[in-house]
């Protein structure tokens, strides 16, 4: 999914002036207690990426955030896109060198959590700031979108709520974060890291011709896959308008087209489920050319969310049954 939030204006909402001003206070006096305790000692580079659960949200998240900005990573073990973007802000956490903490939240051990965020997909990246929640951004993001989005995220948090980040022991080892980084690249990481760019730009064709170029040479790459599809619906989205696609949605239901263009919007904007739910529910009312063009969209649209997701293996078996 294209990155949505990037721009932050969640934070600035969010740390409206009395807002702030008392979130603020709570900061500095959360902070001097932890002095008073012996607490706000170095930490090392290990511990800026955590591993947090339901029973440990208050302590590690809303606690923590009152010292330092906490960064939520929500993913699961099966989702492909959190495998390419966790690398990516678990080695920035690091670099950062505590501004912020890297909290990770694996959806499928803890769907409280999920729902209490109201995630409808992942990767879904959040932070919390004086123990107030804001959304990043949700889907795959490039690296220089992200970084834009924390360099924002810490300079917030400093000028508005005083978090100034935790200290960070140069002595102290790295530990397996750092080493991971490490990894030797890629035969097509010049490629893949053009696309980003072409998309963090705004070049969609450009970023659509730079996926294609790996997959000419690598038919099966899975981040150019994914980037592809992400790329090109993207493309098809940017010129709609969306109060008169899901007007003409709701008007004319057997309607292919439109169908195709309001489940492309409903995708972008996270909604997930509805997307598949109204392609499949064209399929059923559709024969000939006219299905076949909903199915096919439909598996493009499988792309984008990534073969393992359930959502996706659910709307297959419902696919199938429309189909047969």
């Amino acid at each position: 999914m294209q990155p949505r939030n990037m721009s932050m204006s969640g934070v600035v909402d969010l740390a409206a002036v009395k807002a702030a001003q008392e979130a603020k206070a709570k900061a500095e006096q959360a902070r001097a207690q932890a002095a008073r305790q012996g607490g706000g000692g170095a930490v090392s580079p290990a511990d800026l990426v955590i591993d947090v659960d339901e029973a440990g949200f208050e302590r590690d998240v809303l606690q923590r955030s009152t010292e330092v900005p906490v960064v939520i990573d929500f993913w699961a073990e099966w989702c492909e896109p959190c495998k390419q973007l966790s690398p990516v802000l678990e080695r920035l956490a690091v670099e950062y060198n505590g501004r912020f903490v890297l909290a990770k939240i694996d959806v499928d051990a803890n769907q409280m959590l999920m729902q209490q965020f109201g995630i409808q997909g992942i990767p879904a990246v959040f932070a919390v700031v004086a123990g107030q929640a804001l959304p990043l951004f949700q889907g795959a993001a490039g690296e220089t979108q992200i970084r834009g989005t924390l360099d924002q995220l810490v300079q917030v948090a400093e000028e508005r709520f005083g978090l100034t980040g935790l200290p960070v022991d140069p002595e102290a080892e790295p530990g397996a974060v750092q080493e991971a980084s490490a990894a030797p690249a890629g035969p097509h990481d010049a490629a893949l890291e053009a696309a980003v760019r072409a998309l963090d730009a705004g070049d969609l064709g450009g970023a659509v011709r730079a996926y294609q170029n790996v997959l000419n040479e690598d038919p099966g790459n899975p981040e150019a896959k994914l980037g592809l599809a992400q790329a090109q619906l993207l493309q098809r989205v940017q010129d709609l308008d969306p109060q008169r696609v899901r007007k003409e949605a709701a008007e004319r239901p057997s309607d292919v087209q439109a169908q195709i263009a309001a489940a492309d919007l409903d995708l972008v904007g996270g909604h997930v489920d509805d997307a598949f739910s109204r392609l499949i529910d064209t399929v059923r009312r559709t024969f000939g050319d006219d299905r076949d063009a909903v199915r096919v969209r439909l598996l493009e649209l499988f792309e984008v969310v990534g073969a393992e997701d359930p959502r996706v293996v659910a709307a297959r078996r419902a696919l199938a049954r429309a189909l047969f």
